[in-house]
Parts: structure tokens; sequence; C-alpha cells
């Protein structure tokens, strides 16, 4: 493209809202429209010239050679647009953002620049302020399905242990869906007795049995226009099974005790922490309504699978639980905390923090205010350990950095003093060290 398609491309850009900016094959920016500059540009320096991964992420060299998905080397490989979930650093801070990146080709139909356009994902956070809280490429996987499905009107199934935080992910997608002004039901089907679960779900007629003194709406017709979350779906009475399947197939239902057919128009959004595949082979699970349900499957990591989330999470929770005061971490409570299973995920680290917040006097929760993960736990690292064996740079600083956490009986901020770094980089090391 010549000098002045480039100036044509960039003031046509200049009139979309949407945040975008040019590039070439060699990761150099062209040039940024008004929205981009607006939104992300940090600093004083000019973007054009400089390359994105500098100005994004703050890298030395591309995403790819990070340990990132870069969609430029993927579209050059494919010569198809490509799209990925990545965090951007913003003037507000670390930001989740979808980036769509579409090829131009010149006269010849070779690739020469980029279009990128970003959006920025307000269904989760790299920061502690969020609702859904996270950096790590487990959780980035997840939240990038998120972005990917929610615009969509098709039926979500959300699986994994429980306590990995379903529900908060389905209130993401719900937000972040054209549907997002409607209702969000939520139905426990584990706490619906089988007697009671169809009247609860479809609502029932005035005298349709003892008791029924009045018309009851159902929470299927309350969801109309937005979407009904059905958590635990597995424990869905088989006999019932059959019902939510004709209701999904037709949009139509009947209360208990009525005739007249009913229509409701919903968004589903299921859930369950159990094997359904399983459950089907042992006959206690429709096979039909399994692949109804699943149209859009999406595995939520468990707490051990994204270690790395462990400082941002304790930071969010207990903003979230410590309102009358502010509280902080010890360092050497977080690498005792990083070494544990959590087998009951995101809940149960909440649990935790909630009685640390309890059992702690000061406004610092130390290992001791963690009784049950950290009682066990021995150190690895002593005064006297010897640094002669060969170690990477980065393992080095892994390893010097366990040892004053463990040994120098130092605050965050007092630590980082000492090592000379901000609070805010030394809590991002304390994540990575949380993967060792």
């Amino acid at each position: 493209m010549s000098h002045s398609s480039i100036s044509e491309l960039m003031s046509y850009l200049d009139t979309l809202a949407e945040p975008r900016i040019v590039l070439d094959r060699s990761y150099n920016i062209i040039g940024a429209n008004r929205a981009y500059l607006s939104y992300y540009h940090v600093g004083d320096l000019p973007i054009a010239g400089r390359h994105c991964y500098e100005v994004s992420h703050r890298y030395k060299r591309p995403c790819d050679e990070e340990g990132e998905s870069c969609p430029l080397k993927s579209s050059l490989q494919s010569g198809q647009p490509h799209r990925v979930l990545h965090i951007h650093h913003t003037v507000r801070g670390d930001e989740h953002v979808d980036v769509e990146l579409t090829p131009i080709r010149n006269a010849e139909g070779e690739i020469e620049y980029f279009v990128e356009m970003i959006h920025t994902v307000r269904a989760g956070s790299a920061l502690p302020e969020g609702e859904l809280v996270g950096r790590s490429a487990a959780f980035n996987r997840m939240l990038e399905q998120v972005t990917r499905v929610a615009p969509s009107q098709a039926d979500v199934l959300l699986l994994g242990e429980s306590g990995t935080g379903k529900e908060l992910v389905a209130h993401a997608v719900h937000d972040a869906s054209k549907r997002a002004t409607g209702p969000f039901v939520a139905v426990d089907c584990s706490s619906l007795p089988e007697n009671l679960f169809e009247s609860e779900l479809f609502g029932y007629e005035k005298g349709a049995f003892s008791g029924a003194n009045q018309r009851k709406q159902g929470l299927v017709e309350a969801a109309s226009g937005g979407t009904l979350f059905l958590d635990e779906v597995g424990d869905i009475p088989l006999g019932l099974q059959v019902k939510l399947l004709r209701l999904l197939e037709t949009g139509t239902y009947r209360r208990v005790g009525g005739v007249e057919p009913l229509r409701s128009d919903f968004r589903l959004v299921a859930a369950t922490h159990r094997d359904l595949k399983k459950m089907i082979a042992e006959g206690s699970f429709r096979r039909d309504l399994y692949y109804r349900i699943s149209t859009f499957p999406i595995l939520l990591p468990s707490l051990s699978e994204r270690m790395e989330d462990l400082p941002l999470l304790m930071e969010a929770l207990l903003k979230r639980i410590s309102t009358d005061h502010a509280m902080s971490i010890h360092p050497a409570t977080l690498l005792c905390l990083s070494k544990y299973d959590f087998p009951g995920n995101i809940r149960e680290l909440r649990n935790l923090i909630e009685r640390a917040t309890l059992l702690a006097d000061g406004d610092v929760l130390l290992p001791e205010h963690f009784p049950d993960p950290c009682e066990e736990k021995q150190d690895s690292l002593h005064s006297g350990q010897s640094f002669s064996q060969v170690m990477t740079l980065e393992e080095m600083e892994k390893s010097y950095l366990e040892w004053q956490v463990r040994n120098s009986g130092l605050g965050r901020r007092e630590l980082a003093e000492r090592l000379g770094i901000g609070e805010r980089t030394l809590f991002r090391k304390l994540g990575k060290l949380t993967k060792i």
C-alpha cells in the first residue's frame, strides 16, 4: 500500500468508535485511530513506530516468545483473520481485551499490513476490583470462550469442580449478551426435591394440588426475555428431564394443573460438576438432553490449575470480606497457601480468608491464621541453602525470592522496598512463584 493509501485508511479508522491500530509484518505500529489513543494509549511517547508487544504488554519480544498466543504470527501463517484474548497495559491498569486481527493484502495478494480491533472484556478483570478475577493462562482460556459465546444465542454448559465460580461465569455470559437488560434467574437443581421441582420450574394453577390457593409463576416464566441458569443440571430427576427437553426444543410448557401451553423466550446456561457422559452410560441422564444443553461447553479450571492467580484472588476476596478496614496478606502466607491443593477451590479459599480475618488481631494475615492448610507445611528453603548448583537466572530469582519471603519476616511493602521493586511488581512475582 502507498503512503496515501495508509493515510486514507487511517482517516477511515478515525471515524470508527472501536479502538483500532494498523501494524506491519514486523510488529511495528503504523498508526492508531482516535478511539485507541483516547482509551488505551499510555505515556507521552508517540505510538507510531513502536512495537505492538512493547506498547500493549511491555514485552521486549513478540507475545509468542513470551508464552502467549500472537494473533499477528497466527494470521501470517494462516492468511486468515485471527482472534485472541490478551491482557493489555492501560492507563487504568492491566485489562483483559478481545483482539481481532485482520490482514490487508497488496495488489499482488501478499499480506502487507494488519488492522487490529480491540474490545475491553468487561466480564473479567486482571485487577482485584473485578468480579471474575485472574490473569493465568487457564483463566484466560476460559474467559476467551465466554467472550466468544456470550453475544450469541447458543446454550452454554459450564463444567468443572464445585467451588470454581460457575454462577459468576453464568452472570458474565448474561451480562455480555443481548439479554443483559433482561432477568437472570438462577435455579439450584440440587436443592429442589423431586415432588416440588416441576411446580417450581413451570409454576402451577390454582387448585392444582392441596394448598395451591392461587396461581403461581414458575421460574421458566420469570426468566422470559433473559437467562435461565440451571445450576447442577445433573441432579434433575430423570422423569423430569423429558419435560425440560420439550421446553428447550419447543419453547413451550404447561403449568402444573394447567392445560394451556405457554411460551417462554430465554437463553439457557446450565452447569454441573458431574460427569454427564458417565451418567448417560449409567442411564441416569438423557443423551438427547445432554446434546441439547451442551451446544457450547466451557470447562472452568480448578484453583490448583490456576495457582498463578492466587495472589490476585486473595487480594480481591480480602477486599470484599474486610470492608470495614484495610487488611493485607503477608508474603509468607501466600507462599504457604501456594503449596495447598484447595479441594474446595475458590469457595474454600474465601472461607479460609474470612476465618483468618476473624483470627487476626492486626491488619496482616499471617500463616498462623490459616491453621488447616499451613500447619503441616515445612520450610523447603533454609538460611544455609547453597546456590552452588547451576540455575537459570529465572530459577535463581525464584529461589532467592522464596528464601526472602520465608526468612526476612518482612511484610509485602517492606520486602518490596528491600528488593528495590514496586509493591505491585512484587505481587506479580509472588504470583509466578506459586507455579513452582
